[in-house]
């Protein structure tokens, strides 16, 4: 049963993935539209519980880091998104059961048989081949530090999942807790990020009114200090939101590939992180059991294949051309999960 939970789990995060880069590339608050992602989680699993009734015991508390480790995850990953090719950050949501095999290992004990190993192994080998040719060359990293993030704290996610399930937390309060605590902190950072925007306003009008003054300056024998302050000035509006800069390198912010788009009301876009939250608490609730009654590693795994949902996705919706080498890789880690599957 638990091999059933996680290839369902596998199609509702690769459905999350594809309409996260999906939405990547429209003019949306990202921090407005994960606040929605995780509220639907909290609100549907409190609201679900209310009828099932499930105890709140000292283990849903472990939901708290869940929360924290999925909300710096989930943030690296829609980041990666948008500033990266979608193929090379797909290819890192699929590494995590490295991390989770690994750690399972030093911190439960849990060791994979010869069979089921050589079957985790091809899965890997399948994931990493998907795009060795293709991304892993200098020119074509973008975005790869936010898809490491992706991987390191996707597996701890994972591990604090399992953790969870050891603490006998029950599922709903368990998600409740955790959904609830990504909310908080994507509430935190939209505000943060308001705040952030009359201090940077100032720092433009600083600017220009520096620029204003050095006119006056040159024209006294003061014009070599002046233009070193509107030097650092216009250095530090290059990084700015809305800057040319900006535009340029973070196309999901109104950038220049998609500039007649227009810019998504706070309404629409809680209301569509919610829609496609529902698929992010749907692989939780399957995630879950699986890891109740499966080996930590291999339930990753299986939930890992996500990928190829959303490398079928950049294949024929992004027109990104999939090389025999990336299909040979689809197959190895296909073949690597009927390993497993045999073997369990």
């Amino acid at each position: 049963m638990w091999f059933m939970y996680a290839s369902l789990a596998a199609v509702s995060f690769g459905l999350r993935g594809i309409l996260y880069q999906w939405t990547s590339q429209r003019r949306t608050d990202r921090n407005v539209l994960l606040f929605g992602v995780y509220l639907s989680g909290a609100l549907i699993s409190f609201a679900v519980n209310l009828f099932v009734n499930q105890a709140w015991t000292y283990g849903v508390w472990l939901g708290v880091p869940m929360g924290l480790f999925s909300f710096i995850a989930n943030a690296s990953m829609y980041k990666g998104y948008s500033v990266g090719r979608a193929s090379l950050i797909a290819l890192f949501t699929g590494l995590p059961p490295v991390v989770v095999a690994t750690l399972a290992y030093f911190l439960w004990g849990e060791a994979l048989g010869i069979v089921q190993l050589a079957g985790f192994c091809i899965v890997i080998l399948g994931l990493l081949v998907i795009r060795y040719s293709h991304d892993l060359k200098l020119g074509q990293l973008q975005g790869i530090q936010w898809g490491l993030l992706t991987m390191l704290f996707f597996g701890f996610t994972d591990l604090s999942s399992k953790q969870a399930t050891l603490s006998a937390a029950n599922t709903l309060p368990l998600l409740t807790v955790m959904y609830g605590t990504g909310t908080i902190l994507f509430a935190c950072m939209y505000l943060l990020s308001r705040r952030k925007v009359p201090a940077e306003t100032g720092q433009k009008i600083v600017a220009s009114e520096t620029a204003s003054v050095s006119t006056n300056d040159r024209e006294t024998g003061y014009g070599s200090d002046a233009q070193a302050r509107i030097s650092r000035h216009s250095d530090e509006d290059k990084g700015l939101p809305g800057s040319e800069d900006d535009l340029r390198t973070h196309p999901a912010t109104g950038g220049t590939d998609n500039p007649a788009s227009p810019e998504w009301s706070m309404k629409r876009t809680v209301l569509w992180g919610m829609t496609v939250g529902i698929t992010n608490l749907a692989g939780m609730l399957f995630i879950i059991p699986a890891f109740r009654g499966g080996v930590t590693g291999i339930v990753s795994a299986i939930s890992a294949m996500s990928v190829v949902l959303v490398l079928l996705y950049a294949q024929f919706y992004l027109k990104e051309n999939i090389s025999r080498r990336e299909a040979c890789g689809m197959l190895l880690a296909l073949a690597g999960i009927l390993v497993v599957r045999l073997a369990s």
